[in-house]
């Protein structure tokens, strides 16, 4: 039962992710090139299009950095175990499609190949860290209630 709801906690966070992500890149109209709620179809020739405009690559590392957090922590609220580390989990996989995205379309600028490293880890783990932290907050409160009724 866990490994079923550890998957949908890595899927979902991966969704979360994804999902700000697509909200980022939509933020200013000139970076549209596509139809479809999702740019991802259309990838490569998005790349082409901003190739010379450091702004979307810097739009992209912001929202790609927030996407991980928050994908962190929903993926530490559903998973039982181990938090923190299926949170890093989807920073992993995160920066694995970056990589992936630079090896296959040579569009990205330096700043941005570098920057991905620095981005994805530490965020996811950050999400991960606020739900660790919250919880443990809500123990402790239910641990002083159960006292104080005492």
């Amino acid at each position: 039962m866990n490994f079923l709801r550890n998957t949908i906690g890595v899927l979902a966070g991966l969704a979360v992710a994804a999902l700000i992500i697509t909200f980022g890149i939509k933020i200013d109209s000139d970076w549209i090139t596509y139809k479809e709620f999702a740019p991802f179809k259309h990838w490569e020739r998005l790349l082409q299009s901003v190739q010379q405009k450091d702004s979307f690559f810097i739009a992209l590392l912001f929202f790609g950095g927030i996407g991980v957090t928050f994908g962190g922590v929903v993926t530490a609220i559903i998973v039982k175990y181990a938090k923190v580390a299926y949170a890093i989990l989807i920073g992993f996989i995160m920066l694995f499609i970056a990589m992936l995205d630079i090896i296959i379309y040579p569009y990205h600028p330096v700043f941005y190949k570098i920057s991905i490293f620095l981005i994805f880890f530490p965020f996811s783990w950050i999400g991960g860290k606020i739900t660790e932290v919250i919880y443990e907050r809500r123990k402790k409160r239910l641990k002083q209630a159960q006292k104080n009724l005492k």
